[in-house]
């Protein structure tokens, strides 16, 4: 241990900064095992002993001091929180703080202050940009897929409302419970009004691509991985929140969908992908800078976000046409998880910035959407079947890129 770590710090001293700094981990979109390894190792660089177990909805940290008799300094806390949000810049800046207390190079309470400081309200600015950034990912998704014009900006000014939704329902828990719901209702009623009164659309895509900033891939790949970890309780509750995200997302579209033909609005269908290359590829650099703007990195990180997307998807792509789909999403996964390990090796900062954006455009949520929608309009229970095939192919591949590529390169810390 840096003994210049915790100079005048007392044992709950040190206990309120790793109980503080788990909580910020856990709302900062951490995974159980990495958060949990993470606090270990921290509590060990202040002379601690803990034990953390971490679910999605809450931590237990029991803690001793192991200069005093064993059980005579036993601390548990309890801490209930909401399910994480990924927020790149300041599980950085979390990161930072840790090390630099761990180091000796801020006292706790230096480090108490700092993390307060990461607690400021967004500003309008921030806040614009977000929702614009809902809408700039809808409308790259749609062009990443080829659509027509009139579904690429049917899809923005879907995304457009979502994020307005999303700004509104934020710091309203009532509100935010219903919100997946709220929002497909939206895409579902602004998609269906334009396909009836304005032109065919491809319906469903253009829902889902409207859609994508709330669906829940990213947590269907973390909860298989936390379960592959044998994190059983915290993957098996993430992966029953990522599914009852879909369901609501799916009952919003559907009942939209209802409603609409309810007041004699039927829709123009069509399946088109008429795009040109070169769509595809602003899209891509589109989509690239508006997952930057919503896992909210620092403008100083939005080269090193974007060009993992980037690179995740191009090799996907490449190597999809090559040897297959679940051969381009594997070795997507397997480079970028690399990468990301490499990064921090490198630049001493989370690997999460090269890793969480690589496979943000490979994850399965679409494909899930998509297949539980089909399977509600249809009724076919074969659709269903088919489509669940699909996103466990999907998870599959993924899950063995983050495996193998762990193994590749291992990472210089748990973040």
């Amino acid at each position: 241990m840096d003994v210049a770590a915790r100079p005048t710090a007392s044992y709950a001293q040190r206990i309120a900064f790793v109980s503080e700094m788990a909580a910020r981990l856990h709302r900062y979109g951490t995974t159980a095992q990495r958060l949990e390894a993470t606090i270990m190792a921290l509590s060990q660089r202040l002379d601690l002993e803990c034990e953390a177990w971490s679910n999605p909805t809450g931590l237990i940290l029991s803690f001793n001091d192991p200069g005093k008799p064993l059980g005579s300094s036993d601390t548990t806390r309890v801490i209930r929180l909401p399910p994480g949000e990924n927020d790149l810049h300041k599980l950085s800046e979390a990161d930072r703080i840790a090390e630099a207390v761990a180091t000796g190079q801020m006292s706790i309470a230096q480090g108490h202050t700092a993390l307060r400081t990461l607690d400021r309200a967004p500003t309008l600015r921030t806040r614009v940009l977000q929702v614009l950034a809902f809408s700039l990912a809808a409308a790259a998704v749609a062009g990443l897929w080829r659509l027509p014009w009139l579904d690429i900006a049917t899809a923005a000014v879907a995304g457009l409302l979502i994020g307005l939704l999303d700004q509104y329902a934020s710091p309203r828990p009532a509100m935010k419970e219903a919100s997946d719901a709220l929002a497909a209702l939206i895409a579902g009623t602004v998609v269906t009004l334009v396909a009836a009164l304005v032109g065919p659309l491809n319906l469903n895509t253009v829902v889902i691509a409207s859609l994508v900033v709330l669906l829940p891939g990213m947590a269907i790949t973390n909860a298989m991985n936390e379960l592959s970890s044998q994190h059983w309780v915290s993957g098996t509750v993430r992966f029953a929140g990522a599914l009852t995200t879909v369901m609501k997302l799916t009952v919003g579209a559907i009942l939209a969908v209802e409603v609409m033909d309810r007041l004699g609005m039927q829709p123009q269908v069509r399946a088109m992908r008429p795009q040109a290359d070169w769509v595809q590829w602003v899209a891509m650099v589109l989509a690239a800078f508006a997952f930057a703007v919503l896992f909210k990195a620092s403008r100083r990180d939005y080269p090193w976000v974007m060009g993992a997307a980037i690179t995740g998807y191009l090799i996907a792509i490449l190597a999809g046409h090559a040897w297959g789909s679940p051969a381009g999403i594997f070795l997507s996964a397997l480079a970028l998880t690399a990468a990301g390990n490499a990064f921090g090796r490198w630049r001493q900062r989370p690997g999460a910035l090269i890793r969480l954006p690589g496979i943000i455009m490979l994850v399965p949520g679409s494909a899930s959407l998509r297949g539980l929608l089909t399977l509600v309009q249809q009724q076919d229970v074969d659709a269903g079947q088919s489509a669940l095939l699909g996103v466990t192919n999907i998870v599959m591949a993924l899950l063995a890129g983050l495996l193998f590529g762990n193994l590749l390169v291992p990472a210089r810390k748990n973040l």
